[in-house]
């Protein structure tokens, strides 16, 4: 029985018990959703739930009360040996062996549809990441986001949503100007501007300039010309990290094309007919301190000319109304220093007589790697910053996307190199990726054994070591679940570090593949199943992560 299945059956209980008069919803009352969760010590039971104490107030009664009239019902669902009623009116279910070991054949028949819904089927989520400037190599904090907006989009399309991966490139604006500026000095052999960038791949991108267009430096706009040739190598080096990463996008929009296709001055004149936006010296403002910005904010400068902000509005509304997946909701991936946009652009939506909650915006905070206790601050080829090459160089692309996802992108995070390089289960993504490879040579050791998946007798998986993986292995939909609600992908991370313990367990106290002289038996040919729904699930898991799951290690 799977946990989803276990709460269908509960909410029947209460459904029947509704109809029948033993509960009554008081007028305007909305009946809860019915949700079942695993107990923090599982000698309360295999799984708990508190619907009881949820529908006290709705149905008037004591939390006990409520809980005593659903325990009964509870009790006479197939496969539910005894439920407790502790506290204030938590339902404490205990399953039988059966009952719980046959979720290792539903993991196994489900495949790698296990753990996906249909949750946010039809729904188009545009999900903005990265997005850093051609103007030098992906720093630790683009390659953060990179490997969580990549694992973000998988657990999303696992929800059922369509989601568009979308990266903004930023080719206008000052900051592209001084890029050109330091591959001019650069080609012409002097010293970079003191607001310029420095690094070896300045040199390189100049370099390949001239190969491309040995007249540069003597056209009518030298730093024109740098600055074309130049950012275009830029962002085929930054796309090219990005692909080598296990990271591609659906679309790669230019902020250039906002201003070169009037979509900007169009988009201003409508904006002035919205009450989000009021004139004040001479300027037209938004009103985004309704939306908790700590000031309004100018759209329309003194002069005439669009501020900034002019467009984030226009981008958003292209998002929205594009002709080929329009979004239903734009997630923007920013960092750091970004909290101030929260709040101009829901106000950007609103202003455009969108939904606010059409705008979620996620703010991620810094990486530090750190090597032999000592912090590591500057990239060979970026001269001032990590890149994202020097962590993979140095870890390899499964470590790093996995050590960066399995944190919280609210929290600081230092990455220790020297545990990512270990072969130990002191390193997390080996500690999983091992217990993939370990699932994985016990069924070849079962195969050879003549141990196959021809009968399964859930009963039989009645040790404590078979109860808690399984436990662990029934929680695996609702880890993906809380990840796409919360959004955030390193519950799949945690989750699996779990799974892997739990494995590592059942191995040192379970046979799969007979001993010596010892027949083949139904225990065996069942835990062949159970060894596999477990590799099945790490699989989906490591899959939501963007990391591999080796078959050997």
């Amino acid at each position: 029985m799977t946990p989803d299945e276990l709460s269908l059956a509960i909410e029947n209980s209460l459904n029947e018990a509704l109809a029948e008069g033993q509960l009554e919803l008081v007028e305007g009352a909305d009946r809860p959703q019915v949700k079942v969760e695993r107990p923090k010590n599982r000698d309360h039971g295999d799984w708990a739930t508190n619907i009881a104490l949820q529908l006290s107030k709705k149905v008037g009664k004591n939390p006990r009360e409520v809980a005593t009239i659903l325990s009964e019902r509870i009790q006479q669902i197939d496969g539910v040996t005894k439920v407790d009623i502790a506290g204030p009116g938590f339902l404490n279910i205990v399953l039988d062996a059966a009952a719980a070991g046959e979720l290792a054949k539903t993991i196994v028949e489900a495949g790698k549809s296990f753990g996906t819904t249909t949750e946010l089927e039809g729904k188009t989520i545009n999900l903005e990441f990265v997005s850093a400037n051609p103007t030098g190599p992906i720093h630790l904090g683009g390659t953060r986001w990179a490997a969580v907006g990549d694992s973000l989009a998988r657990v999303l399309e696992a929800s059922g949503a369509n989601v568009v991966r979308e990266y903004y490139f930023n080719d206008h604006g000052g900051q592209i100007d001084r890029f050109a500026r330091s591959l001019l000095a650069r080609a012409k052999n002097e010293a970079a501007p003191e607001d310029g960038y420095g690094g070896e791949y300045i040199a390189d991108i100049a370099n390949r300039v001239l190969e491309a267009n040995p007249g540069a430096l003597e056209s009518e706009d030298p730093q024109e010309a740098f600055r074309a040739a130049g950012v275009e190598f830029m962002f085929d080096d930054i796309k090219k990290s990005l692909h080598e990463f296990g990271v591609d996008f659906d679309v790669y929009f230019h902020e250039n094309s906002l201003f070169e296709n009037g979509k900007v001055e169009e988009l201003l004149e409508k904006l002035k007919e919205s009450e989000n936006l009021y004139f004040k010296d001479g300027a037209w403002w938004l009103k985004s301190t309704d939306f908790g910005d700590d000031k309004d904010r100018v759209v329309i400068k003194s002069d005439g000319n669009a501020a900034y902000i002019a467009g984030d509005i226009a981008y958003f509304q292209d998002k929205t109304k594009r002709p080929e997946n329009p979004a239903d909701l734009a997630i923007y991936m920013l960092g750091a220093d970004h909290h101030g946009y929260v709040a101009r652009l829901k106000a950007a939506a609103a202003a455009l007589g969108d939904d606010p909650d059409m705008v979620e915006v996620m703010i991620g905070q810094m990486v530090n790697l750190v090597k032999d206790g000592k912090p590591v601050r500057m990239s060979k080829r970026a001269g001032t910053v990590v890149t994202m090459e020097d962590l993979v160089d140095i870890v390899g692309v499964d470590a790093a996307r996995y050590s960066l996802t399995r944190y919280s992108v609210d929290s600081n995070i230092d990455i220790d190199l020297d545990v990512l390089t270990k072969q130990s289960n002191e390193n997390p993504v080996f500690y999983v990726q091992y217990a993939h490879a370990r699932t994985c040579a016990v069924a070849r050791n079962a195969a050879t054994a003549g141990v196959e998946r021809t009968a399964f007798d859930a009963s039989l998986l009645d040790s404590d070591a078979d109860s808690e993986l399984l436990a662990v292995l029934g929680q695996y939909p609702n880890a993906v679940k809380e990840a796409t609600n919360f959004r955030e992908p390193h519950r799949v991370a945690r989750y699996l570090e779990t799974l892997a313990g739990a494995y590592h367990r059942w191995y040192g106290n379970s046979r799969v593949a007979p001993q010596g002289e010892e027949e083949v038996s139904d225990l065996h040919r069942t835990r062949l199943w159970l060894n596999d729904a477990t590799r099945q699930v790490l699989a989906n898991g490591l899959g939501l992560v963007g990391v591999t799951a080796p078959e050997k290690m």
